[in-house]
C-alpha cells in the first residue's frame, strides 16, 4: 500500500467513524469547564462543549429522535441515529424561569434532522431574567464515546460543526 492509499484509507475512516454535532444554535462556542453550574463545569452529567447564544431558536444538532424535552422547555435530550446521546441545556437555573421565554417547536418522540426547530427563544428576556445564557451541549453517554473532538469560534445553528465524535 502507497503512501496515498494510506492517507486515502485515514480520510475515509474518519468519514465513516467520525459523526459531526452541528451548532443546536447560532452564536459563540465556549469551553465547558467555564459554564458557571458545578453540574456542567466539572462534566458530572456529560462532556461536550456550550454556547453563547446569538440567536433564537435551538435547532436539531443531529439526525435522530428528541427523547425528553423539559416542560419548562429550557433543555432537551436526543439520540442519534448513531446511538450519540445529546444533552442541549439552554442557560443556568433556566428552570427557574418555569418556561418564560422559551416557545416548544417539536414533540417528544419526534424523529428530527440537521437543523430543525426544537424551541424557540425570546433572548432579550432570557438574557435580562437568566443567571447565564451559556448552554451546554453535552454527550450524556461518554461510555460509549472512543474520541471527542471539541472545536470553537462562532457557529450558525444548523450549519457548522461544535464537536466530531467517534464511537467505540
Amino acid at each position: 500500500m502507497g503512501l496515498f492509499d494510506k492517507i486515502k484509507q485515514f480520510v475515509s475512516d474518519d468519514n465513516k467513524n467520525g459523526i459531526e454535532i452541528i451548532a443546536p444554535l447560532s452564536g459563540e462556542i465556549v469551553k465547558i469547564e467555564d459554564v458557571p453550574d458545578v453540574v456542567f463545569a466539572e462534566k458530572i452529567v456529560g462532556d461536550g462543549i456550550a454556547i453563547k447564544p446569538s440567536g433564537n431558536k435551538i435547532v436539531a444538532p443531529l439526525n435522530g429522535k428528541i427523547g425528553k424535552i423539559f416542560e419548562t422547555n429550557h433543555a432537551f435530550a436526543i439520540e442519534s441515529d448513531e446511538g450519540i446521546e445529546l444533552f442541549v441545556h439552554f442557560g443556568i437555573d433556566t428552570v427557574e424561569l418555569k418556561g418564560e421565554g422559551f416557545t416548544r417547536v417539536a414533540e417528544e418522540g419526534q424523529q428530527v434532522k440537521i437543523g430543525d426547530t426544537i424551541i424557540e427563544i425570546d433572548l432579550p428576556l432570557l438574557e435580562s431574567k437568566a443567571k447565564s445564557v451559556l448552554t451546554p451541549v453535552v454527550i450524556s453517554n461518554m461510555e460509549t464515546v472512543a474520541e471527542l473532538t471539541k472545536l470553537s469560534g462562532s457557529v450558525e445553528a444548523g450549519q457548522t460543526p461544535i464537536m466530531r465524535v467517534k464511537k467505540q
